[in-house]
């Protein structure tokens, strides 16, 4: 070939690689964005990630039946409240019981008598004046409510004494009565038998004089 020919001879254009170029750049941009909303926040431009905490269910307009978990815990605990309380009235019945076991006989026999005779009287009885009661503290009975009947015979010959003592719940229910009784009181002499109660010493009972008889 001649140097002319050398010197003519025509030069490929370069291909135009822009689009390439432009390509890569936006492969690699998509990849930093990736890893920056994949990153773990401890990088200075790492991305945060947010866990949106799940909302606890309304339960005002709940209507129907508990859980059975909860409905298991608030039957225990009904049965546990039955247990105490059972437990706390046989506590007092047997603490009631260990204190008249002290009184004597002869006035168990008095208090029978007293109920015997009471069981016809209509109305409160012919003796209410003569007769008072007087709460016994309760560190002297074991915790029980017991109350002293004071009886005097306020006339003037020998008299027995029968009287019926009523105890009330905080609703003014009558929920334990008790009979005492007195044989052969002198004129002017006084006796202060007990009426003791055998329930628990929650609610918080009042004894009241039902009837009282002189005969």
């Amino acid at each position: 070939m001649s140097d002319a020919q050398q010197q003519y001879r025509p030069h490929k254009r370069p291909r135009h690689r822009a689009p390439r170029a432009l390509t890569a750049l936006a492969a690699a941009g998509a990849c930093a964005v990736a890893l920056a909303a994949c990153g773990d926040g401890d990088g200075d431009g790492g991305g945060t990630t947010f866990t949106p905490r799940p909302s606890p269910p309304a339960t005002e307009s709940f209507t129907g039946s508990p859980p059975a978990p909860l409905a298991s815990a608030a039957q225990s605990a009904i049965e546990s409240a039955r247990a105490s309380a059972s437990a706390a009235a046989s506590s007092a019945y047997a603490r009631a019981s260990e204190f008249e076991a002290s009184v004597s006989a002869e006035i168990a026999r008095a208090n029978a008598a007293a109920e015997a005779e009471l069981k016809d009287v209509k109305g409160r009885g012919n003796a209410t004046s003569d007769v008072s009661l007087t709460g016994k503290p309760r560190s002297e009975t074991g915790g029980l409510l017991a109350v002293v009947v004071n009886i005097t015979n306020s006339t003037d010959s020998t008299a027995s004494y029968a009287v019926q003592v009523d105890f009330h719940d905080p609703d003014g229910k009558v929920v334990e009565t008790h009979f005492v009784g007195v044989e052969d009181l002198e004129p002017g002499e006084r006796a202060q038998p007990l009426a003791i109660s055998r329930k628990p010493p929650e609610p918080r009972l009042t004894a009241e004089i039902a009837k009282a008889q002189r005969y």
